[in-house]
């Protein structure tokens, strides 16, 4: 990197170019210095007058006006080249702004943001009921290791014929394959046959919470709905506990950070679901965190199943119960997991109140049970160094108790 002497006859350009250092590596015109964009002119109105254009010439005439033609109205809609109108012209414009938390919303404070959002205290672990049903014998499948491991090695190895397959690919194909071997359980759970597994449903809850207007919405990962609600994690006494609990603030970052600000909203609230649907109750959200997105931390994921767990969730109560806030008699316990191939992500959310205006009386709950490996690595070629083999090739590092606590949530509510 040099800089280049000027002299005091220099004119003013060169001395603007002398402020920037020269790289010989790069191209003159990346290291320019560029002049500012000029602001357009503005062109002044006075009544009385009538500005002499060459509008009538059809030519460009020096010393005239340029002239204003009023907007081309070709007749037909055409999709291409629709102008929308201005903010304030819609129809669903209104004065007060709406925050709005979507698919790729990244929170600066991740947990921590969504438990001020959803009025929630959070609990670590699962809770004690869903960590009994992965700990019963009476659970678990036949052959559970193998079959487990030969899924891990069907979405790593026998799927594809790559060295190394993209997350697009084995991600899903483990995810079908691991709820595949829990709904083989439907012989000793009969129960398991009133569900029923939804993808691209669009979701829609608003809510309250101070002054401001919270709204979550859009598509998100597969559903597993069920003919039967969850039942509740914690007691009466327990949720009655709760009123005590003081939220946490992160002063002076505002709770609204990295959410969607919009003047242009419908304030509604839908399941995505009609009324009829033969499962209305939202059983467990799974999300995957594909290559070909955008790349969320484990934090942001987190957060993001706490969200939409808690959309489901209000989304369901206001269908019930309506748009009052209340305290449930009945709470609404939905439940996520999160991978990305080889980490899994559990959160367990249950929904006490729809009164999340102020900071008292009692909160929601939602558990959380994070960085859980399934296995530590898979490799198709073993990695070699120095004619050395530092990785061997294959599958290493099965956690079993990942798929146990998977199984879990899959069985919660199963008669």
């Amino acid at each position: 990197m040099f800089k280049t002497a000027v002299c005091s006859s220099a004119a003013p350009a060169a001395a603007v170019w002398s402020s920037f250092p020269r790289s010989l590596s790069l191209s003159a015109a990346v290291c320019i210095a560029r002049a500012p964009r000029q602001k357009p002119r503005e062109r002044p109105h006075i009544a009385g007058l009538q500005r002499v254009t060459y509008a009538e010439r059809m030519h460009y005439v020096p010393g005239l006006a340029k002239p204003e033609f009023p907007p081309w109205e070709q007749g037909w809609r055409k999709p291409g080249y629709q102008r929308s109108p201005k903010p304030e012209q819609m129809e669903l414009h209104k004065d007060q702004p709406c925050y709005i938390y979507n698919q790729r919303t990244n929170p600066l404070e991740g947990v921590r943001q969504t438990l001020w959002l959803t009025k929630a205290k959070l609990v670590e672990g699962l809770p004690a009921q869903i960590l009994s049903l992965a700990e019963d014998p009476a659970n678990q499948i036949q052959d559970q290791d193998e079959r487990v491991q030969n899924a891990i090695k069907h979405a790593r190895f026998w799927d594809t014929t790559e060295i190394r397959p993209p997350r697009e690919r084995f991600c899903p194909s483990l995810l079908n394959s691991l709820l595949h071997l829990c709904g083989g359980l439907q012989v000793t759970h009969p129960s398991l046959g009133g569900r029923m597994l939804a993808d691209k449903y669009s979701l829609a809850a608003s809510w309250s919470r101070g002054e401001d207007l919270f709204q979550i919405r859009g598509q998100n990962g597969f559903l597993l709905n069920s003919m039967t609600p969850l039942p509740a994690l914690a007691g009466q006494e327990e949720v009655r506990a709760t009123a005590d609990h003081v939220l946490e603030t992160f002063y002076p970052i505002s709770p609204t950070i990295d959410l969607q600000c919009t003047h242009v909203y419908d304030q509604k609230s839908s399941t995505g679901f009609r009324e009829d649907y033969p499962y209305p109750h939202a059983h467990t959200l799974f999300l995957m965190e594909p290559g070909n997105g955008p790349k969320l931390f484990p934090e942001q994921l987190r957060a993001k199943m706490v969200m939409f767990t808690f959309g489901n969730a209000l989304a369901r109560a206001q269908a019930l119960y309506g748009n009052e806030p209340r305290v449930l008699e009945k709470p609404i316990v939905v439940q996520s997991v999160a991978t990305n191939g080889r980490i899994f992500q559990f959160v367990v959310f249950q929904l006490n109140t729809t009164a999340l205006e102020s900071d008292d009386g009692v909160k929601n709950m939602v558990w959380v049970d994070s960085d859980q490996p399934l296995y530590d690595y898979a490799k198709v070629r073993p990695l070699i160094k120095k004619k050395q083999v530092k990785v061997p090739a294959g599958l290493s590092g099965y956690h079993p108790d990942t798929f146990k606590k998977f199984l879990a949530l899959y069985l919660h509510g199963a008669a």
